[in-house]
C-alpha cells in the first residue's frame, strides 16, 4: 500500500469513498475528486461553469465508450472463431443497462451515489450510468492499460459467466428499453385496443418514442403483443441502435 494511500483511507475527509473504491476495484484512487463526480447523479447538480451542470453524464459518455472498446476486444481474442453477430450480441448482454443496473447493486455502487432523489426513489438506471462513470473516472485517473485490466479483472471474469451468457437471449423489448435509455429517449408500452372477447381476445400494444408512435403489434397476451411491436421497432431502429 502507497504512503498516500495508507494517509487517505484513513485521514482523508474522503476515506470512506477511498476505502469503498478499494473495496470494491481493488486499488486507491489518485484524483478522489474524479469519482466523486463520477457518482453524483444528474438530480444533484447544483452548480453549473459555463452553462454545464456538474454531474456524472460527461464521465459516463467516456466510460461507455472505454468499457464497450474493452468488452469488445476481450470478445474478439476471447471467441476467435465467432462471427460478428456473436460478437456484437454478447457484448449487448455484458453492457447492457438492465446488466450494468444489477451490477451497481452487486458491487454497492448504488449506495454511493449522490443524489437528490433518495436511495429508494432513483432511477433503475442510475445505478449502471454510476458504474459507465467509475470507468469514466478510472481510465483519467489511472489510463487505458489499468482500466482494462479492472474490467477485464474485476468486472468480466469476477461476475459474468460466458457459457451462461452464450445461453441467455435479450428479448426484443429489453433491447427497446436499453435503447431508450442510452438514447434518453422516453419509451412507452401501451395497450391501445383490444380486440375480441374470451379466449380469442387480442391485445394491440403500440410503441411510443418522446410520445410517438413507433410502431404497433398485437397478440392473445399483452408481453407477446410488446414483444412483436418491439421486434418491428428494433427492426425499423436497427441501422441506428
Amino acid at each position: 500500500m502507497s504512503v498516500s494511500g495508507l494517509f487517505n483511507s484513513f485521514l482523508s475527509p474522503n476515506r470512506n469513498l477511498f476505502r469503498s473504491i478499494k473495496n470494491i476495484f481493488g486499488f486507491y484512487p489518485g484524483n478522489i475528486f474524479i469519482y466523486k463526480l463520477a457518482l453524483r447523479h444528474k438530480s444533484a447538480s447544483t452548480k453549473k461553469i459555463n452553462g454545464l451542470k456538474i454531474n456524472n453524464e460527461r464521465l459516463e459518455y467516456l466510460g461507455d465508450a472505454v468499457l464497450n472498446l474493452v468488452v469488445a476486444d476481450f470478445l474478439f481474442k476471447q471467441f476467435p472463431y465467432k462471427n460478428e453477430g456473436f460478437l456484437t450480441e454478447m457484448r449487448s448482454k455484458i453492457v447492457s443497462r438492465s446488466s450494468l443496473n444489477k451490477l451497481a447493486i452487486k458491487l454497492g455502487i448504488q449506495q454511493l451515489i449522490i443524489s437528490a432523489l433518495g436511495q429508494t426513489s432513483q432511477p433503475k438506471s442510475a445505478g449502471g450510468d454510476a458504474v459507465e462513470a467509475i470507468i469514466g473516472a478510472i481510465y483519467i485517473d489511472k489510463g487505458y492499460a489499468f482500466v482494462h485490466k479492472i474490467i477485464i479483472n474485476r468486472i468480466i471474469n469476477l461476475h459474468f459467466d460466458m457459457e451462461e451468457l452464450e445461453d441467455a437471449e435479450i428479448s426484443f423489448k429489453s433491447k427497446m428499453i436499453e435503447w431508450g435509455q442510452k438514447e434518453k429517449k422516453k419509451l412507452e408500452f401501451k395497450v391501445v385496443e383490444e380486440i375480441g372477447d374470451g379466449y380469442n381476445k387480442q391485445y394491440m400494444v403500440a410503441i411510443n418514442v418522446d410520445d410517438e408512435t413507433l410502431a404497433q403489434a398485437q397478440d392473445y397476451s399483452i408481453k407477446g403483443a410488446e414483444n412483436l411491436a418491439a421486434e418491428k421497432a428494433w427492426q425499423s431502429l436497427e441501422p441506428q441502435a
